[in-house]
């Protein structure tokens, strides 16, 4: 791969939620995917403990049979190799309660360059961040959620319409 096709590659920060709806074939599933297919996807380390975590909780709720957990669980395992994750380290967790997202770190946490186009599969409160650190970036931004979070992507709107004047 030659130095300007890297640097064209599409980045895509991918949280909890929209891992999830992939890995369990939720609606939706079929288009995250396909946005997803041949990007460079970032995430934190707590990607894969959130996910961990809510796979066995649906095991407990009995909504994932044994065999069901079993493949989920390896799958996870396997897919930490396409992800450019961020290590959570104490400085980051007791700087404040919002990261200051006008810092160098904080792009650097983020894997953003100046006037990038940044996709957000899910707007938890991660993906809220990571808009927010995108916008002031310069980033060109571009957000989406599962139908039945709508509430969360409206969060983002409203975030970025209130910063933007």
């Amino acid at each position: 791969m030659t130095a300007g096709a890297a640097t064209s590659r599409r980045r895509l920060y991918v949280d909890t939620s929209a891992y999830l709806c992939i890995l369990l074939a939720e609606e939706g599933a079929d288009r995250l995917a396909a946005e997803s297919k041949g990007a460079e996807l970032l995430s934190s380390v707590l990607l894969v403990l959130e996910a961990k975590r809510n796979l066995i909780r649906l095991a407990r709720e009995g909504t994932l049979k044994p065999d069901q957990y079993k493949v989920c669980m390896d799958r996870v395992d396997e897919d930490t190799a396409l992800f450019v994750f961020r290590d959570l380290t104490l400085d980051l967790c007791s700087s404040s309660p919002l990261p200051p997202v006008a810092t160098p770190r904080s792009l650097d946490l983020a894997h953003l360059r100046t006037a990038a186009s940044v996709g957000v599969f899910g707007c938890g409160p991660i993906g809220l961040l990571i808009l927010q650190v995108a916008r002031l970036s310069g980033a060109r931004l571009f957000a989406t959620e599962r139908a039945s979070r709508a509430h969360r992507l409206e969060a983002a709107r409203a975030a970025h319409h209130r910063n933007a004047h």
